[in-house]
């Protein structure tokens, strides 16, 4: 499947997107997660799989730590592998969050049930994603995912090209890529 990259009149935001254990487990739930990213006109700038041990996931969640669900949410976010991405977008993260629809599973179920947790959720915390919920979050998160990654830089350098199409979606790789690149 083709997908043609569009141009954005407004700057773009970066957030960060995580593809939970729960749909890391079906590689065609990731597949078909993969897809909606792209035919939601998401930009997907970096991608990569991982696993956390469970220490990465404690700092990770540091700010829930004593909330009743941290022990239950550490575990599982430590129990295979996810697959983050950071994408570009107008208003990327609003439009992520809602793509992903409601934290809750079973409000998304009833609310939003095309969402991706209306669709592929299954609990609350195993609820297929995450995504970062202000600015300030995916800065913070994007460099705890991805330590490489120059937020300015690419913001500076990058993001006027990628905002004036000068992408393409690289299948191999499953990223967008400047077209010097390709």
């Amino acid at each position: 499947m083709m997908f043609t990259t569009c141009r954005y009149a407004k700057a773009l935001q970066l957030t960060l997107a995580v593809i939970k254990p729960d749909a890391m487990a079906h590689p065609l739930i990731l597949e078909a997660l993969h897809q909606k990213i792209l035919e939601n006109h998401f930009i997907i700038i970096k991608s990569k799989d991982l696993v956390w041990r469970r220490e990465d996931s404690q700092r990770f969640y540091a700010e829930h730590a004593g909330r009743f669900f941290y022990q239950r949410l550490v575990e599982f976010m430590s129990s295979g592998p996810m697959r983050a991405y950071i994408l570009a977008r107008e208003n990327a993260i609003s439009q992520w969050r809602e793509l992903m629809g409601p934290t809750k599973v079973f409000r998304a179920r009833y609310t939003a049930p095309t969402s991706i947790r209306g669709v592929y959720g299954l609990t609350d915390t195993r609820n297929t994603t995450h995504g970062s919920d202000s600015a300030q979050s995916a800065s913070r998160e994007i460099a705890f995912f991805f330590p490489e990654f120059n937020m300015k830089e690419w913001t500076e350098k990058e993001e006027p090209l990628v905002r004036a199409g000068h992408v393409v979606y690289d299948k191999e790789k499953q990223i967008h890529v400047l077209k010097k690149e390709v």
